[in-house]
């Protein structure tokens, strides 16, 4: 099964902000404190940003982002059209850079999963 690199699609009022800058600090391994000094910021910003109880602009949520090693893309497209660029760029593909793509996308869906389990305590 395909592992998608991306959320699917979603109006910006409906995305969970907190938990997508929580789950991309948690992945390159950054704690709030370093998030923050990234952004010159405070790291009880990153933690009202996390817990939802700020919401951060859409230019500041893509500087969040970028300062965890994530390029934010917004495209604006009518709400029934298609992404014809990811098409046009995946039939320009080998089916070995298809085959490769496939596995590195695995292998950073593996690496995430690995980053996002919290660790039990009996």
């Amino acid at each position: 099964m395909a592992v998608p690199n991306r959320p699917g699609e979603q109006t910006l009022s409906r995305i969970r902000t907190g938990l997508l800058i929580r789950e991309a600090r948690a992945y390159v391994g950054l704690t709030q404190a370093q998030l923050a000094e990234r952004l010159h910021t405070t790291q009880s910003s990153v933690s009202n940003w996390e817990r939802g109880l700020d919401t951060p602009r859409v230019d500041t949520l893509g500087r969040i982002l970028q300062a965890c090693g994530f390029e934010a893309d917004l495209v604006l497209r009518h709400r029934n059209d298609v992404d014809r660029s990811q098409i046009v760029r995946n039939v320009a593909m080998t089916p070995g850079q298809r085959a490769r793509q496939f596995q590195s996308l695995a292998d950073a869906h593996a690496r995430a999963q690995l980053a996002t389990r919290v660790p039990s305590h009996a």
